[in-house]
């Protein structure tokens, strides 16, 4: 049973939250504050935390910088429609996703589900299994981890995803609409920038090429592409 940790001060809309989540096998806990949605986030015990961005005292991207300063916990973000500000300066601060104001537990639940899907996805019998290498770029899906010229790399949930599948299609073009079909596991909406920061976070993250360009490319029109040494 996959733990949930709502971080939310709207106790009514929280509970409804928790009350469907675990109707739906989840086991669900909630706390009102950014102080102690971190701490409590930062305890391991959670597979996702779902975080309001406006909160009290912490707000929520005050509260995600303090999470991602210690663990790479899986978090959707709760934004107000249309506050697109909020929404970037979040997946930049290494949200995975996120999901707008107001929505259904239904939908909650879907992109919980979604999220947890591409975090825990592992080959069946990993152990005889290469990694996959693009010049000085390894990655292990079945460990989660990467590493490039031989330093580790650390990235968010998403991060990785997204990586993969540019990895597994080094060399060709992959278009954003095949990218969070793969690395987020939902149709792209109109207007997503979703993409496009995650993809952003990763060119910082990466190393350079010889010749001193990114290994991840825009290709215009097609999407992007990690590029062949």
């Amino acid at each position: 049973m996959s733990k949930v940790l709502l971080i939310d001060d709207d106790v009514e809309l929280v509970g409804m939250f928790q009350e469907y989540l675990t109707q739906e096998g989840f086991d669900a806990k909630a706390v009102h504050d950014g102080e102690r949605g971190a701490a409590e986030a930062l305890t391991g015990l959670y597979a996702i935390a779902v975080l309001d961005v406006m909160m009290p005292r912490m707000n929520g991207l005050e509260t995600l910088r303090r999470i991602r300063a210690g663990s790479n916990l899986p978090i959707l973000m709760l934004t107000a429609r249309g506050d697109d500000t909020d929404r970037i300066v979040g997946l930049e601060l290494g949200a995975d996703d996120y999901v707008t104001k107001p929505c259904t537990p239904r939908e909650l639940t879907a992109r919980i589900r979604a999220i947890l899907r591409r975090a825990q996805a592992a080959p069946h019998d990993a152990s005889g299994l290469a990694p996959l290498a693009v010049g000085q770029l390894t990655m292990w899906p079945e460990q989660r981890r990467v590493s490039w010229a031989g330093a580790h790399l650390e990235l968010t949930s998403t991060e990785f995803n997204l990586l993969e599948v540019l990895v597994r299609h080094a060399g060709k073009p992959v278009s954003k609409n095949q990218l969070s079909e793969l690395g987020l596991g939902r149709p792209m909406a109109r207007f997503d920038r979703n993409i496009d920061v995650h993809l952003s976070s990763l060119r910082r993250k990466l190393g350079s090429l010889a010749d001193g360009r990114s290994c991840l490319q825009t290709v215009y029109r097609l999407g992007y592409q990690l590029i062949k040494e």
